[in-house]
């Protein structure tokens, strides 16, 4: 059981784990150890997280959230599987507790009138700065 919150918590049966070989350095070993991992979170049909932190967290995921509702992150940073898997549980754990929180709603603001006042003196000034740029009559 992944512990998030004290109120969510997500069960064993949610997430897989597949161990994967690794690109980078590592010698002879890269070859026979698969250290790299695959989490695969199927958060669509997770009965622990409400509707709206799921629809954050989709926005969240973008390219890692799949067409059947899962979730996969992968971590190959360390030689290390145990560490890998560690890694990639913290970031799932980190990316649910940013969809927990609710995002500000906007309020709408209007400019006030000194700033109108002044965004219309600015242009003027531009605009007399471009009329003085017109072909000069010559004394011939």
């Amino acid at each position: 059981m992944l512990r998030i919150t004290d109120q969510i918590a997500i069960e064993d049966w949610e997430l897989t784990e597949q161990f994967i070989r690794a690109s980078g350095p590592g010698g002879q070993n890269v070859n026979k150890v698969a250290s790299a991992v695959e989490l695969r979170f199927e958060a669509e049909r997770s009965p622990n997280l409400p509707g709206p932190v799921k629809a954050r967290l989709k926005r969240l995921a973008g390219r890692r959230w799949t067409k059947e509702g899962a979730l996969v992150l992968h971590c190959d940073e360390t030689r290390s599987q145990t560490r890998n898997r560690d890694i990639v549980r913290d970031r799932l754990a980190d990316l649910i507790r940013q969809a927990l929180v609710k995002p500000k709603r906007r309020i709408p603001t209007r400019p006030t009138l000194g700033a109108k006042k002044r965004r219309l003196k600015a242009k003027k000034v531009r605009g007399e700065v471009k009329a003085l740029r017109g072909r000069v009559d010559g004394e011939d």
